[in-house]
């Protein structure tokens, strides 16, 4: 398991290319990238992403874990940046690998769920009509039920 949280941008390419190369037993890899996003009525100008140093990862590093075991994973990788970002930037990677591919999908997806939903991360967009936190949505609840 390798995860990062980290304030400076990351090269998707370079970090997936590494992951791919490190087990031959490796039969499926998935990848999720996550990016910032804009609204066309309300254009966002940044987006700023805090966190708890140390909690964040703890909580992560519990997810990724759960993830290996549930799936039987060769590995897995989680990179979520903080700070400043701009629409287009990258947010988060993740990356699953297994023998087969069912359970990478399954375990990329198990885990975006609950990086969305319980990953101490907050988010506020700023854009030209104001600033405002990022609530979360029922919706996301509502995923986090297909894992019980």
């Amino acid at each position: 398991m390798k995860l990062s949280v980290q304030e400076e941008p990351f090269f998707p390419d370079g970090k997936i290319g590494h992951f791919s190369n490190q087990n031959q037993e490796t039969g499926a890899i998935v990848t999720f990238l996550g990016k910032v996003r804009s609204d066309l009525e309300n254009p966002l100008e940044y987006m700023l992403i805090e966190h708890y140093p140390g909690m964040t990862e703890k909580v992560i590093e519990k997810i990724m874990a759960e993830a290996v075991k549930r799936w039987n994973l060769i590995d897995c990788l989680v990179i979520h940046r903080y700070g400043k970002l701009t629409p287009g930037e990258d947010i988060v990677l993740v990356a699953t690998s297994s023998k087969h591919r069912r359970e990478a999908f399954e375990a990329a997806d198990y885990l975006m769920d609950f990086l969305k939903s319980r990953a101490p991360f907050w988010k506020k967009e700023v854009t030209q009509s104001g600033e405002s936190w990022v609530e979360s949505k029922e919706i996301d609840e509502v995923a986090l039920d297909r894992w019980k």
